[in-house]
């Protein structure tokens, strides 16, 4: 069940204190030349910086151990590690047999007997979306030389928004700005009072959740696979990998059911022999299908479950009610962390979607 995809598989190790986590990549084209710079920019975006994030400070050194021959993949299965360097197993020690509020501890616990390694959350843990940061990157760079992708902000910080993408122009130079921002907002005002939020909920050893707006942009009508491998359905499963996300929605989504259908459909036009839609309430899918408009889609990203606050739980050793408080290094958000596994998702999801759709056409 750590598997996943289509014509281009992947599959993921580790555990977040485990000596390592890596990834296996089935089905990727030999002669590939990896572009190892963006490997590496990309998984240092993904890193904890500065005042909003945990002080955990992994360097994220990957490894190449097959697959890859004389700097170019050989056909064979490309496998690619990341060592677990600054783990501090101690900080779970005194949380044996308690699970934290919100956490996977319990259902985990539930499932696998009480054999499954806690520390950190396990497999569970958002230490794994490392890996989802170099198939990302990989995916990038094969999807930017065809012209296609991916850019998301943070639209909101617990109440505080952000300005919203215009669902039917998004271009590769906005989401170019988006992608160098180290903080990726639209109005830049609003920046601060975001940051400001998050401080606020650290000195009060708490956290906050957001919501992510994403964009797909250049990619061709007709991707998806109807009725049970529609685009929306392959998006949702990939993304809901990701620790924390609680919801998506589509386009307009939820908002769209307070309308009437003549204020939300999307009517077509030509616009120099090309077929468009003048709006995109349903972010650029129908029927479970791209219409080559900019695919729009959003996420829900819950609040940090792990909080210095003293919460209720139970021991399930002494079967007993207790107060927990929380130890270790913790974000009080990770959105904005979040946001970059959330582009890799996307480009890896594209991409084999696009794949896959190569090959219906190939029986042809």
């Amino acid at each position: 069940m750590n598997t996943f995809g289509q014509l281009l598989k992947i599959t993921f190790f580790g555990e977040s204190h485990s000596e390592l986590i890596g990834i296996v990549i089935d089905n990727l084209a030999p002669g590939i030349t990896l572009d190892e710079n963006l490997i590496k920019s990309q998984l240092q975006k993904r890193r904890p910086s500065g005042s909003l994030s945990t002080p955990r400070q992994e360097q994220d050194d990957y490894e190449i151990v097959s697959g890859y021959f004389n700097n170019q993949t050989t056909g064979a299965p490309l496998t690619i590690v990341i060592h677990n360097r600054v783990q501090l197993s101690e900080d779970y020690k005194h949380l044996e047999g308690k699970p934290r509020p919100s956490h996977s501890d319990y259902p985990a616990f539930i499932k696998y007997s009480g054999a499954n390694d806690p520390r950190g959350g396990g497999i569970f843990s958002g230490r794994l979306t490392a890996l989802w940061m170099i198939i990302g990157a990989i995916s990038k760079q094969i999807l930017n030389a065809k012209g296609i992708y991916v850019g998301s902000h943070i639209l909101s910080i617990k109440s505080i928004k952000d300005t919203g993408f215009d669902k039917s122009n998004v271009n590769n130079e906005f989401i170019e700005i988006l992608e160098n921002s180290g903080f990726p907002v639209i109005n830049h005002e609003i920046e601060t009072k975001m940051t400001a939020e998050i401080l606020k909920a650290k000195n009060d050893g708490d956290s906050v959740g957001g919501i992510i707006e994403s964009a797909i942009i250049n990619l061709p009508a007709g991707l998806g696979e109807p009725l049970f491998l529609s685009f929306e359905s392959y998006l949702a499963q990939a993304l809901f990998s990701i620790p924390g996300v609680k919801g998506i929605e589509f386009g307009t989504g939820f908002s769209m059911t307070e309308k009437y259908g003549s204020e939300v459909n999307d009517e077509y036009f030509f616009d120099e022999g090309k077929v468009k839609t003048r709006s995109n309430n349903n972010g650029g899918i129908l029927g479970g299908i791209t219409s080559g408009m900019p695919v729009i889609l959003r996420l829900a990203i819950k609040p940090t479950p792990s909080i210095s606050k003293k919460q209720h739980t139970v021991d399930l050793i002494e079967n007993t009610n207790i107060e927990l408080e929380i130890k270790g290094r913790h974000d009080p958000a990770i959105i904005q962390r979040a946001i970059h596994v959330v582009n890799s998702v996307l480009y890896f999801s594209a991409l084999d979607l696009l794949l896959l759709s190569q090959a219906n056409k190939w029986m042809r």
